[in-house]
């Protein structure tokens, strides 16, 4: 599987949160990283909903998510009111904008402000599943070499 769609799974698994049955939302059903991390969370018995720009009524999928995936691609895209009190939410988002002093900043697809305040736990960006992204592919480095060596 893809490192960022693995990278997503383990910090949700890290949250010690039990996914058979958790409703999972995710936001952007691209073929790098939305479909994989849907995929991947099938795998560990989670209902998930994968949303694209045409899905109606994604607020209200969201804010019934136990986990929610932003991984879309557009800047603060979702905002406190999308997420369900508690949930977990994990920002796939990288994205780079100017901030009113004309400064670029990175943002991911969550408005992390507020959104920490209703989220139980949420990942920032930067320092969130970019970095646990290198460390997958570093894991996945060491299995292909013991592969090589059996």
């Amino acid at each position: 599987a893809p490192c960022t769609a693995l990278a997503t799974v383990e910090m949700i698994l890290s949250t010690g949160i039990d996914l058979k049955g958790k409703r999972v939302v995710v936001i952007g059903a691209g073929d790098v990283v939305g479909k994989p991390i849907a995929v991947l969370l099938m795998r560990h018995e989670a209902t998930v909903v994968s949303c694209n720009k045409f899905t109606w009524g994604i607020e209200d999928l969201a804010r019934a998510a136990d986990v929610l995936v932003a991984a879309a691609g557009v800047p603060e895209l979702v905002t406190p009111e999308w997420i369900k009190p508690g949930a977990v939410v994990v920002d796939v988002g990288v994205n780079r904008v100017a901030g009113a002093d004309g400064t670029m900043r990175t943002v991911g697809d969550v408005a992390f402000e507020g959104a920490s305040r209703v989220a139980g736990w949420i990942s920032p960006v930067p320092g969130g599943v970019g970095p646990m992204t290198v460390a997958m592919l570093l894991r996945n480095v060491v299995d292909a070499a013991e592969r090589s060596m059996a």
